[in-house]
């Protein structure tokens, strides 16, 4: 389920990238807002996925799976990184290449469990 929210939520966010870099428009703090929430919400899917570590994953890559849980938190803070040092729409491109990685992420995360 917080998949699906956080999903969601990078899909909103990605329009609103897409809806910026067609106004040619810097993002403001209200968006910075928007994605240090997705961060907190990808804070908790790592700790959700660790805990379901703990109990039964017979099957599951446990290196894989934890490394695509590492991967999607660390996605943002280097995107926004990048974006701040480049103020320009390729700065927002960047953001917004982040933003739609991470459900694919999700998608590979669930591969992995179902597969085990």
């Amino acid at each position: 389920m917080l998949q699906i929210v956080l999903g969601v939520v990078a899909a909103v966010i990605a329009l609103w990238l897409v809806i910026l870099i067609v106004r040619g428009v810097q993002p403001n703090d209200w968006l910075y807002g928007a994605l240090a929430l997705l961060e907190v919400g990808l804070v908790a899917q790592l700790v959700v996925g660790l805990v379901r570590l703990s109990g039964d994953h017979a099957g599951v890559n446990v290196a894989a799976y934890v490394g695509y849980l590492i991967g999607s938190l660390v996605l943002l803070p280097v995107a926004f990184l990048w974006s701040v040092g480049e103020r320009t729409r390729a700065g927002t491109g960047v953001l917004l290449v982040a933003v739609v990685v991470i459900p694919v992420l999700f998608l590979r995360l669930h591969d992995l469990w179902v597969a085990g």
